[in-house]
């Protein structure tokens, strides 16, 4: 509890911050006209007669009676309605309608915080039906776009709606459970953020305020019902429906998304049929797109804008030549371009999980992800990832496992993954997994991790785990080993470990446990 009020806590003043600076002064009626901007501030009604407070960028000087391609941007989860429009005068400079509207729920937009539901994609479908009736949009080229709750509400809009032809879905979602629930762990940090945000600068319906009670609470009798409701707002339980309407789909994210794991997003990339695009990089949540939302030089939006160029305006850009999957190393900062998801795990290297460790949980060891938004934004910028001492780890709380040193280095390239049998003393338990990268003086620097969480088990008896950790680029050195360390205890996860715990880790002939490592092959 004094954690999750902590994070409460943190939540509010990131999102007072970012209101303080984004929050617009005032808002002129559907006729108004921000002077010297070419923006207009409208309402739209959208699903159920509810009022959206939304903004439109038209190109400068068109000629009447001419038509041009529409982009419609949802705003992100507690952003007011300006926050895209450096990005909508950039696209309306280059020939775009651009329409972003205040998703429902937060700030003057009308109605409930649905997270993603049925009303937001029946508003995604109302905001380009007013855009048809009252804009120079061409109904032909369509096209969607938002960073992070806008990229959700975009890709499940494309699952609805055929008339949009392309979307640009940045820091997003395509399986909520796996994002927030992934190891059938609560991101405790994600989740706290993300409801604070949402009492901040929204009003919360009574189903998201019963849903993120009993997540934040660990209420198991209703898993089910949160299970379900996650995959009502999941673009993975529609793939049927998006590639049937074939809409190009480009994905972006960051390698160290404290919301939204890049994992679930490899996964849907994999399966989409249409033209698609998936690009990592370094960064946290939402940033990766950050500066572009100010105006300044960004790769990701420069792509975003490529994308929709050669799908809404049929630019012969290059971009549906080049390697579909880009990804830039969190180590080099250069990019790399691959077939597809799976070739980045084309070379594998295992190293033995050996022997049997003992640890007792609910202490912490050390070993932790970091905090949310704020850790992997320093390794970013500063390629400052979170380390610990692999030699003083205290070996009652933690488990630790090392490869040998490697002559070459090693680029881990994907999903590293984890398999163990584990022994519990008590029915249900967390286990959270690290990998490190291991310098000479036993220095190691966090390359990846993930949570897991079982319930149910009967104590004494061993049992496997499959664990696979967030996927990742990082390079390391020549001479360094990788260290496997498993404790109980992170901030980021809720844990269900109950008093005086243990937890054994062995690797029985018949079943040895092992970590497989996806290397760059050179």
């Amino acid at each position: 509890m004094r954690r999750t009020s902590l994070t409460l806590a943190v939540s509010a003043a990131l999102v007072a911050g970012a209101a303080f600076g984004l929050a617009p002064a005032a808002q002129a009626g559907e006729a108004g006209q921000a002077a010297g901007t070419g923006i207009r501030f409208v309402d739209i009604t959208g699903e159920g007669g509810t009022v959206l407070k939304a903004n439109v960028v038209s190109p400068a000087g068109s000629a009447a009676g001419v038509r041009h391609p529409l982009i419609v941007l949802p705003t992100s989860w507690a952003m007011p309605q300006i926050e895209y429009l450096a990005q909508a005068q950039q696209l309306a400079d280059s020939g775009y309608i651009v329409v972003s509207y205040n998703s429902r729920g937060f700030w003057q937009s009308g109605g409930e915080i649905e997270t993603a539901g049925p009303k937001d994609i029946a508003d995604a479908s109302k905001v380009i039906d007013w855009a048809l009736a009252h804009t120079a949009a061409d109904p032909a080229n369509i096209g969607m776009a938002g960073v992070s709750y806008g990229a959700g509400i975009s890709l499940l809009a494309a699952a609805h709606d055929p008339r949009i032809k392309a979307v640009a879905a940045l820091s997003g979602w395509a399986d909520l459970i796996e994002s927030i629930y992934s190891g059938r762990t609560q991101h405790l940090q994600a989740a706290a953020l993300l409801g604070g945000a949402g009492y901040l600068t929204g009003r919360p319906g009574p189903e998201l305020k019963d849903i993120l009670g009993d997540f934040l609470s660990s209420n198991l009798a209703k898993e089910e019902d949160m299970i379900a409701w996650g995959r009502q707002r999941s673009a993975a339980e529609q793939l049927d429906r998006i590639n049937a309407n074939g809409a190009a789909i480009m994905l972006g994210n960051a390698w160290g998304d404290t919301i939204f794991p890049p994992n679930q997003y490899a996964s849907f990339f994999e399966k989409l049929t249409g033209p698609k695009r998936l690009e990592f990089r370094p960064g946290d949540h939402a940033t990766a797109e950050a500066t572009g939302l100010l105006g300044l030089p960004n790769d990701t939006w420069t792509s975003a804008h490529r994308w929709f160029d050669r799908y809404l305006k049929g630019a012969d850009n290059g971009i549906d030549r080049e390697q579909p999957v880009q990804l830039k190393s969190r180590s080099t900062g250069g990019y790399e371009g691959y077939p597809d998801w799976k070739s980045v795990h084309a070379n594998q290297r295992k190293f033995g999980l050996d022997g049997t460790q003992k640890v007792w949980a609910n202490v912490d060891s050390g070993a932790n992800g970091g905090t949310v938004l704020l850790t992997n934004a320093l390794d970013q910028f500063l390629r400052t990832p979170p380390i610990v001492s692999v030699p003083l780890l205290p070996r009652a709380f933690a488990g630790v496992w090392q490869s040998e040193r490697s002559d070459s280095p090693q680029r881990v390239r994907g999903t590293v993954k984890v398999h163990t049998t584990v022994t519990s003393t008590e029915e249900s338990g967390t286990l959270v997994a690290y990998l490190y990268d291991v310098g000479p003086l036993g220095v190691g620097k966090l390359v990846s991790n993930a949570p897991s969480t079982f319930h149910d088990r009967t104590p004494g008896k061993p049992f496997g785990v499959d664990l696979e950790l967030f996927s990742t680029a990082y390079d390391v050195p020549a001479g360094h080993r990788l260290a496997l360390v498993v404790d109980t205890v992170d901030p980021l996860y809720a844990e269900h470990n109950p008093t005086g715990a243990q937890l054994t880790f062995s690797s029985p002939s018949a079943d040895p446990s092992y970590v497989s490592v996806p290397l760059r092959s050179e």
